[in-house]
């Protein structure tokens, strides 16, 4: 059952790659007592994740700032060298932070898990968008297929 607003996220762990290398971000303390922009794919580098859905954020970073968002995050079942890559190559330093749920414990305790085998893509990530307003769900767009992306957009998070 997918986690619905106004339940509060669950704990667990995310990896960021940074200068230091692999380090863990809680869910926690990621969350607490910010506002936070949101947004989950299945995956780094396939093809609506990288035409549409990772730019989007990225050319909208300053609007989601001045929206009132602390941080806006990328999760996606990867791993931390794939997520810093791609976040490279889309220009997402400083903008977006790409967090990877590395084995899909934290997209599993949200229920937003998504096999898709047929692309390769076993235990990945539904494409997803959420408000979290200190650690709670305010906002959550699930799409119909990950083919889709319109309501889990940056312009779809902007409109509120």
């Amino acid at each position: 059952m997918p986690i619905t607003t106004g339940q509060a996220l669950p704990s667990g762990s995310l990896k960021t790659l940074n200068a230091g290398g692999i380090a863990d971000i809680s869910t926690a303390s990621l969350f607490k007592g910010r506002k936070v922009a949101v947004f989950g794919l299945p995956g780094a580098y396939t093809p609506v994740c990288s035409a549409s859905h990772l730019p989007g954020y990225v050319e909208n970073f300053d609007k989601l700032k001045a929206a009132g968002f602390d941080e806006i995050v990328c999760i996606s079942v990867n791993d931390p060298f794939v997520m810093a890559a791609w976040g490279q190559a889309h220009g997402a330093d400083g903008k977006v932070s790409m967090l990877c749920d590395t084995n899909g414990d934290f997209t599993k305790a949200i229920g937003l898990e998504a096999d898709l085998g047929a692309f390769g893509l076993h235990g990945r990530s539904e494409r997803y968008a959420m408000v979290v307003e200190d650690g709670v769900v305010k906002k959550l767009d699930v799409e119909k297929t990950v083919f889709d992306h319109d309501g889990s957009s940056a312009l779809c998070m902007l409109r509120g």
